[in-house]
């Protein structure tokens, strides 16, 4: 009985993965709960030359300032350091090609057929980076909520115990035509840069921010001293990478309260030669914020650009080296993407099969790659999880 001319179609591809920066996302909590992110696959081919539907993507929305890791070998992949910035990280699969895309006029009803590839499971790290102009840090209970919620209309928890804050809040500031955001860092304390507390959760804030508000507790009303205080923060910053660097502003809060007036002239006179000014403040009853936002506009048009990771690229999703040949002990090893892609789509019972099989190791120049490390006629080669006799 003959045959009928081959109408299988071609299968369509899966989903992609998209990222979104919103900003009306903060933290990654969502994440802690919901690990495994799945886009639609696409749908098969079907006789009489019908294609299927193409998979949905999947959005994933994440906080501003998100920068998403590769976590096998910590690549960069992508740093949504903007608001509503879109990215797709990972396309879909790729469908398969039915068997009337093998058709020849001396192959007229080909049984075989490309199943398409699929995607390999990925596992992430992600990391938020607080996009700010300017980060609020001291340790905990300095007023940094307080400072934040009379500048801005920002509305933080404020309570008088310590790590009150434990995510940032943000706040955008405008004074005299300027904008400029505003985050409180959740509070500091010594030994942070060594993972001390919540401290690289913490200090992994202060990188995106161009300027540091250092916030100090003027009256030692908790029993601390502010220069103390001052030098130690310093010390957590510096030893997190440079960030000490940063140009500072010192927040001399709390001036309401008994002993500030003498803590003020010492925290000066310690600070004196450096080009940190002191601005006394208590964001209690509002001395002094008037002064120090315009100080610091002042130094905002000074300022570097935000700090934006440079992304690597992924080899999987670039194509990346389709294939490499080694020798090991006398046999020769193929490995790479087109393996998996030949060998996925090869149904080796079928002769049709793998011949399209061995013809696509000679036009991919796998024959070629061979001959010219060295295989002759009869040498084993292993592509894959498979092993051929090299033939030429």
């Amino acid at each position: 009985m003959q045959k009928g001319g081959p109408d299988g179609f071609d299968g369509v591809d899966g989903g992609d993965i998209v990222l979104l920066a919103d900003p009306n996302m903060h933290t990654l909590m969502d994440f802690r709960y919901k690990r495994k992110y799945t886009a639609e696959n696409g749908e098969n081919g079907a006789g009489q030359m019908r294609r299927g539907k193409s998979g949905k993507e999947l959005v994933i929305k994440m906080p501003v300032g998100t920068v998403v890791w590769d976590a096998a070998d910590d690549r960069v992949l992508c740093d949504l350091h903007e608001a509503g910035q879109r990215r797709v990280l990972f396309s879909g699969g790729r469908g398969g090609w039915g068997n009337a895309h093998f058709a020849t006029p001396t192959r007229q009803a080909p049984a075989f057929a490309n199943p398409g590839q699929k995607r390999e499971i990925r596992e992430l790290r992600l990391t938020l980076k607080s996009i700010a102009d300017v980060g609020l840090v001291g340790y905990p209970n300095v007023g940094k909520s307080s400072l934040l919620s009379v500048v801005t209309a920002a509305r933080p928890k404020i309570a008088n115990y310590h790590f009150t804050t434990l995510s940032p809040n943000l706040g955008i500031c405008r004074r005299y035509g300027v904008d400029f955001i505003l985050a409180d860092i959740p509070g500091l304390i010594q030994g942070a840069s060594e993972g001390a507390g919540l401290g690289f959760r913490f200090l992994q804030h202060v990188e995106r921010t161009r300027m540091l508000l250092h916030v100090v507790d003027i009256s030692g009303s908790e029993g601390r001293d502010p220069v103390e205080d001052f030098e130690q923060i310093t010390d957590e910053l510096a030893a997190y990478g440079g960030l000490a660097e940063r140009p500072t502003i010192v927040a001399a809060n709390k001036m309401d309260l008994p002993e500030a007036a003498e803590n003020l002239e010492r925290l000066r006179a310690h600070l004196a030669g450096t080009d940190i000014e002191v601005i006394p403040i208590s964001a209690a009853t509002g001395e002094g914020i008037d002064e120090l936002m315009n100080a610091v506009i002042r130094m905002l048009p000074t300022l570097p650009e935000t700090v934006v990771y440079e992304e690597e690229a992924d080899e999987e999703e670039t194509g990346g080296e389709p294939f490499t040949v080694t020798k090991e002990d006398g046999l020769y090893v193929v490995f790479g993407p087109l393996c998996d892609r030949l060998l996925a789509g090869t149904n080796f019972d079928s002769s049709d099969s793998a011949a399209w099989f061995h013809r696509s190791l000679r036009s991919r120049g796998v024959i070629d790659a061979l001959r010219a490390a060295g295989a002759k006629e009869g040498d084993t080669v292993l592509f894959g999880d498979m092993e051929f006799d090299f033939v030429e």
